[in-house]
């Protein structure tokens, strides 16, 4: 197979930037806010390689949690691979649909893949991580990108997640899952449980590692009216053999002796285990006559919570009937959701079926953000397809009075259609939907942006596509700010394009290859920007400066080099 060496080819491409930054457009008329800007949340239609990149401005090294369902590549998605691509093999795939016939559908794929990824990894923050739903067609082919784009040392998990619960009948063997695999920027390298006063305390160093999940209150009980409360039995053996922490323990009830099992000791010393004993914590199983146990309370271990597993499955149908959701609907929930329960949360919404193929379920990507954002975390979907990641986000966010923020990339025709007009239901609310949140609406905003055209900034050092002045003051006032460009408050005598909460910025610049050859940042430029007010600075970008640090400082101006600095994010 040719597609590692041809993916690596075109993801070098993409660092050396043949995928050129672009602008991103507002389009208030889509959005749902009163003020269209880059750090709210945010809808983007089109390409996600270039809106990836697009981003980076603003986000590189931001994102806390990067979730993508991207083509499972079964040969029947109708999914095109359309990249911009300069070699001759590569672009005679450009238009085709893949399809089960083709026999270089895998190569297409990774190589779809493969710069996306790398772009992904530069917007994940030092503690971020990504998961990646995918199904058996890809998992192997999967891993191996994901281990040369992360890491093999940053894989966190493989998890196997029951997406469906229907049997099928036209196959040997019902295919039931999906994957999730899970990868770390930068995995911690230490993730331990401490005990402390008999409870597991969890904590690591610098890196991502997974919250532990909030711990199954079913599973306490408290048959003896112990008034210390509901409280569970954990063996109180522990792996290894330790000489201090191996001795015999009687029981009291039977005058069994007892002994760690083979290749495990104790959880104490004996010393610890007597204090133990005496305070009511050792039970010889429920009936007095089986092994020691450690009673472990409900009040003292419900805040450290437990660690997942990587099977994700078919849950109790009491958890769901808890939760007020009827019998005939829990049915066909997993604790995690399944493609069935996606597609009926599609139908609550827009009152018919068929809306979307094979939707996520909003519980799933709920139990993500669970286990891997905080309530101020950034979460990027770029294959964003129905939005669930969106309503997720913001089903979160009304659970817990958090304030996470959500990025969608969508590149087919129905990013407003679906994906967007989605978010704004829920977000207003959907009359007649059978959950109670989902009629009240979660509340939030959102702004829709499409992208424009390529800004090349080398091309401002040779001339070539010189951008006119209003579009890369836009584009420079946006990447500088991440606030939404007003174009009435530019002064073109001044070369002043906006101005935000800390600097007033200016675009010294012309669309005319001598006249900008000659542009600087001088003395007599300084004095003519006009005052500032108390506190703030002036923000000039422009292609020289003549002013020494002295001078600057005096005219509380911050200067930005044109071509090179464009990128720079000041706020």
């Amino acid at each position: 197979m040719c597609s590692k060496n041809s993916c690596r080819t075109r993801s070098r491409d993409s660092a050396k930037g043949s995928v050129k930054y672009h602008e991103l457009i507002p389009v208030p008329e889509k959005s749902l806010t009163d003020r269209v800007r880059l750090d709210d949340n945010l809808i983007i239609h089109g390409d996600n390689l270039t809106a990836l990149k697009a981003l980076l401005p603003m986000y590189a090294g931001k994102v806390k949690v990067i979730f993508i369902d991207p083509p499972y590549n079964t040969g029947s998605e109708n999914w095109v691979y359309n990249d911009n691509v300069n070699s001759p093999m590569m672009r005679e795939w450009l238009g085709k649909v893949v399809d089960k016939e083709d026999l270089t559908r895998h190569d297409k794929w990774l190589c779809m893949m493969m710069p996306r990824l790398k772009l992904l990894r530069e917007l994940l923050s030092d503690d971020g991580a990504i998961f990646v739903s995918c199904d058996d067609n890809e998992h192997h082919h999967l891993r191996m990108l994901l281990d040369e784009v992360f890491g093999d040392s940053n894989f966190v998990a493989n998890i196997v997640w029951q997406a469906r619960k229907s049997v099928q009948n036209d196959t040997d063997i019902s295919d039931a899952h999906n994957h999730i695999v899970v990868y770390a920027k930068m995995r911690r390298q230490r993730n331990r449980r401490l005990k402390e006063d008999n409870a597991d305390v969890w904590y690591s160093e610098t890196g991502f590692a997974m919250k532990p999940l909030p711990l199954d209150r079913s599973k306490f009980d408290n048959p003896d009216n112990d008034p210390r409360g509901l409280w569970k039995l954990d063996p109180f053996d522990a792996p290894n053999v330790r000489a201090n922490l191996t001795y015999e323990i009687v029981n009291p009830n039977t005058g069994q002796v007892h002994l760690p099992p083979k290749g495990r000791c104790w959880r104490t010393s004996k010393e610890e285990f007597e204090r133990l004993l005496s305070d009511g914590r050792i039970m010889f199983g429920k009936n007095g006559r089986g092994r020691p146990m450690l009673k472990v309370f409900w009040e003292e271990k419900w805040q450290y919570g437990e660690v997942e597993t990587t099977w994700w499955g078919d849950g109790a149908l009491e958890s769901f009937l808890d939760r007020g959701v009827d019998q005939e609907s829990a049915s066909e929930w997993t604790v995690y959701g399944t493609t069935t329960r996606g597609s009926q949360t599609l139908q609550d919404i827009f009152g018919e079926t068929g809306i979307f193929n094979n939707p996520k379920p909003v519980e799933l990507v709920k139990h993500i953000l669970r286990l891997a954002s905080d309530k101020s975390s950034i979460i990027l979907d770029s294959f964003a397809g129905s939005g669930t990641t969106a309503h997720a986000v913001l089903s979160m966010n009304k659970e817990d009075g958090g304030n996470r923020k959500f990025i969608l990339v969508e590149m087919e025709d129905y990013a407003d259609r679906i994906t967007a007009e989605r978010v704004r239901r829920v977000i207003r609310g959907v009359p007649n939907a059978k959950d109670k949140a989902l009629r009240e609406g979660l509340g939030g905003t959102f702004s829709y942006f499409e992208l424009g055209q390529a800004i090349d900034p080398e091309g401002l050092l040779d001339a070539e596509h010189l951008p006119p002045y209003e579009e890369l003051a836009r584009y420079v006032f946006y990447t500088a700010t991440g606030e939404q460009f007003d174009r009435d408050q530019v002064d073109r005598l001044r070369w002043y394009i906006g101005s935000t909460s800390k600097y007033d910025i200016y675009l010294v610049y012309e669309p005319d290859e001598e006249r900008l050859r000659a542009l600087a940042l001088t003395i007599d430029l300084a004095e003519s920007l006009g005052p500032t007010g108390p506190g703030r600075k002036r923000l000039v970008f422009a292609p020289a400066c003549y002013l020494s640090e002295d001078y600057l400082h005096e005219y509380r101006i911050e200067f930005a080099q044109l071509p090179y600095e464009i990128y720079r994010r000041r706020g």
